[in-house]
């Protein structure tokens, strides 16, 4: 059977097929056509305003990725410089506290300061985090934080 008597018996069928969008329609209602030769008008021009949809989404998926490579690579210079001002911050003037009594651990806080302790006493611990810009606490800094509010500090001698 050619393709062309196939639809012929197709649309003047009592058959319904289901659309993708989950209706039903029947099948003699739809333009049914051979895809392999010229397209009737009414399906070329659906087809025109697909492609042109289709033309205009990848115009904004290039836009989003340039605009995410550019945002991605901006957080990647601000974590950089970020990680170098932490390890140099206690040798700033600003910075309040005597070097001496500063540890760095840098991960997950920056620094322990033991207030005092260049003057063989111990004032107060202070679990220390330099952050720059707009930049928060990750989430380990967070569980840090949530510990010591928490007052779950201990001290062991091994």
């Amino acid at each position: 059977m050619s393709q062309g008597k196939l639809i012929a018996e197709l649309q003047s069928s009592d058959l319904y097929a289901e659309c993708i969008c989950g209706e039903e329609f029947k099948l003699s209602d739809a333009i049914l056509f051979d895809g392999r030769s010229i397209f009737p008008e009414v399906a070329e021009n659906r087809r025109s305003e697909k492609l042109e949809e289709l033309k205009q989404r990848m115009e904004e998926l290039k836009k989003r990725k340039i605009s995410a490579d550019v945002g991605a690579e901006k957080k990647a210079i601000e974590v950089g410089i970020g990680k170098i001002i932490e390890k140099i911050v206690p040798a700033y003037k600003e910075f309040k506290m005597p070097l001496c009594d500063c540890r760095p651990l840098f991960e997950p806080i920056d620094f322990i300061v033991f207030k005092g302790m260049s003057e063989l006493k111990i004032d107060s611990v202070t679990f220390l985090e330099v952050k720059t810009g707009n930049a928060t606490l990750s989430k380990h800094e967070k569980l840090v934080r949530d510990a010591i509010d928490d007052k779950k500090l201990f001290h062991k001698a091994i």
